[in-house]
């Protein structure tokens, strides 16, 4: 097979360990593509496992960004959300649970508790399924070290790891009443899809107008949500030319909003027993490139 095609063949594998290890999609392409340089630049056919050397070199370019980024993160202007991504297309390598719920994004947030080399050990072995032996290879340490690394992210990630379930069909109803009483600025509406400790983050960056902080509780978070629609017209947008899209972003259900067909917002909707657990809105027009590219070409 030609070292092209070898490497297509594990490009999306390559993509999903990048773009979990840095909550960036923009950024895991750009270490995908220096993995294909420094692939294309060895000698393929001397190496024992192509899939394995490709992997040892995402890991060890993400661990090098993650550790430049922990400072730049620290002083991010309100709440901190990964880059949304499409996941309607099941571009996935695999699809299994593990994989499933490790690109939402709760729990990608809750991996930026980790320090970077735990991350990825728990990310090669829970999620990958690497053995010990291979991720000390890869990361140039003992498997006793990989074993510690991992029991130790594990344990922390533990209380806080949020619920998954799989079937985005059967929260389409749910995800309906939500964009109808956004749409419409009901209150009483928004109160009945949300449950009662349902969180808001939203992540503005410092660019566009956001939240600061986390909000918490239905009646707070309601008020916020009436409030977008209420002040829309006050901020020179005409709500006719608002259009509202649901997706599935990150595996979970997603309400995209365009301004005059513009990309303005990605809300990505965590739910738990019949109920809106989270909204994660992402406005930071930096990171709505990625995902604004992957509509566009789904939609041609």
């Amino acid at each position: 097979m030609p070292e092209v095609d070898l490497f297509q063949a594990h490009r999306r594998r390559l993509f999903a360990v990048a773009y979990r290890m840095l909550g960036s999609a923009s950024d895991a392409e750009d270490v995908v593509q220096d993995a294909w340089l420094r692939y294309s630049a060895a000698r393929p056919s001397e190496l024992r496992s192509p899939q394995a050397y490709l992997t040892t070199i995402v890991t060890r370019l993400c661990l090098d960004r993650l550790k430049s980024a922990r400072a730049a993160r620290e002083e991010y202007v309100g709440p901190w959300l990964p880059e949304p991504v499409l996941t309607d297309d099941r571009s996935e390598p695999e699809h299994s649970i593990a994989l499933a719920e490790s690109v939402t994004l709760a729990f990608m947030v809750l991996l930026e508790t980790l320090s970077p080399e735990e991350r990825a050990v728990f990310l090669l072995r829970e999620v990958f399924d690497h053995e010990y032996g291979d991720i000390a290879a890869m990361l140039d340490m003992t498997p006793a070290n990989c074993r510690q690394l991992f029991h130790r992210a594990k344990t922390h990630l533990a209380d806080r790891r949020p619920r998954f379930h799989e079937s985005m069909e059967a929260k389409r109803p749910l995800v309906g009443r939500f964009v109808s009483a956004l749409r419409d600025g009901d209150g009483d509406a928004l109160a009945s899809v949300l449950a009662d400790d349902v969180g808001f983050w939203s992540d503005g960056g410092g660019k566009v107008l956001a939240a600061r902080r986390p909000i918490f509780g239905r009646d707070n978070v309601v008020q916020v949500l009436v409030g977008i629609r209420r002040t829309a017209p006050s901020l020179g947008i005409a709500l006719e030319d608002v259009t509202m899209a649901v997706v599935e972003v990150n595996r979970e259900p997603a309400l995209v909003l365009r301004v005059a067909g513009q990309i303005d917002s990605v809300y990505a909707l965590s739910i738990e027993d019949d109920s809106i657990t989270g909204i994660r809105i992402v406005r930071n027009p930096d990171k709505l490139r990625f995902i604004d590219g992957q509509l566009r070409s789904a939609a041609h």
